[in-house]
């Protein structure tokens, strides 16, 4: 009860807290996903971040692009505009990169089970670069992250580097990515609500994949008796591989 009390003053602790973010609030896009996870007693978010595209300056000044002496000339949570990097990076007076970074949550877990199984989730909905730690005093970290960021150096003490037309380019690639990370997004939220949800919806679930399987049984048996079991075996076994899956995050 000790672990489970510390828990619960964990959680309500972070969820009461100011947030110190730039914009101040959660981003929309993961507004539901937030909301559902910290729905639940065996999850909370500590931190979050839809998406984004930004144009920071200064950045051989700072390893850590939280430090104040870097200067943020442009940032989005949507797809931006080639016009307005351009126009932005007329202000820089040091080195600028332009970066897109895609969702990240950072999910604190009641178990070491509860951790792995959110993990499962994460990776399934396609974000590969998620992970787990645990800190010292006990904190399990789910850190759920993606692969396709991108960041490229456009200005160097103040001079810009690049072409309008190779921005323009930039700017394609990083609005591909951000339409991208809005599906895995989507995905996430799915993969969620399937299988961390009420005990009762996957229960419906797992019954319902169970009673397909016993009909696609069934047929088999009816198309053995009429000699064309060579014709759907191939069919069947995918559909089959199919129902495992889904049924694999359930396990």
């Amino acid at each position: 009860m000790e672990d489970e009390n510390t828990f619960k003053q964990w959680k309500k602790q972070c969820l009461n807290k100011i947030d110190f973010s730039r914009k101040g609030s959660i981003d929309d896009e993961i507004s539901s996903i937030v909301a559902f996870i910290n729905s639940s007693e065996h999850y909370f978010t500590t931190s979050s971040c839809s998406g984004r595209i930004v144009l920071i300056d200064g950045v051989s000044d700072c390893i850590d692009m939280q430090k104040q002496n870097c200067t943020w000339l442009f940032l989005t949570h949507n797809k931006c505009k080639k016009d307005d990097v351009v126009a932005s990076l007329g202000k820089s007076s040091g080195d600028a990169v332009f970066k897109f970074e895609p969702c990240v949550l950072h999910v604190q877990c009641k178990q070491l089970d509860d951790a792995k199984l959110l993990h499962t989730v994460a990776i399934n909905a396609g974000f590969r670069n998620s992970g787990v730690t645990v800190g010292k005093r006990g904190k399990i970290i789910t850190a759920v992250r993606s692969t396709h960021c991108l960041e490229v150096p456009l200005s160097q003490k103040g001079q810009i580097l690049v072409s309008e037309e190779y921005i323009d380019f930039l700017v394609a690639v990083a609005n591909n990515k951000m339409e991208e990370n809005l599906r895995r997004i989507g995905r996430l939220y799915d993969c969620l609500t399937k299988t961390l949800g009420p005990e009762e919806v996957k229960s419906q679930l797992k019954d319902r994949q169970t009673d397909q399987k016993f009909v696609y049984r069934r047929r088999r048996k009816r198309m053995q008796d009429s000699g064309t079991e060579c014709s759907i075996k191939k069919k069947e076994s995918d559909l089959e591989d199919e129902l495992e899956c889904d049924l694999s995050l359930f396990l």
